[in-house]
């Protein structure tokens, strides 16, 4: 399980996120303001294992259309998609996981968030 509070530190800022909500599959943990959070699950089938760690920020914000105010959000998540039966093992995700956080320089993350592909 994971400690209680976590932290995650967003532009600079460090943000405590003890934990709100504990079940057999997924635990969350959010702000005091209730605008940043984080998720941890994990979801069993018949032949994957799928964990998921998901950060999520939400805010009131205007539409620019009708300039209604409304709750809005964004989240950002890591996905661990495996067979269960152990044919890859801890080290061999690990080094994915690696491999994709090198991967994510500030140049090709720029490019995912215009829309390259």
């Amino acid at each position: 399980m994971l400690a209680d509070p976590q932290s995650v530190t967003i532009n600079a800022v460090a943000t405590s996120l003890p934990r709100v909500s504990m079940a057999p599959t997924q635990n969350v943990y959010q702000s005091a303001d209730g605008n940043t959070s984080m998720t941890s699950k994990q979801n069993v089938s018949a032949k994957r294992f799928r964990r998921e760690v998901r950060l999520a920020q939400r805010k009131i914000a205007p539409d620019p259309i009708s300039a209604v105010t409304s709750e809005v959000g964004v989240s950002v998540y890591l996905v661990i998609d495996e067979p269960r039966t152990n044919v890859f093992t801890d080290a061999e995700i690990k080094y994915l996981i690696e491999a994709l956080k090198g991967w994510l320089t500030a140049g090709n993350q720029d490019k995912i968030l215009g829309a390259e592909f």
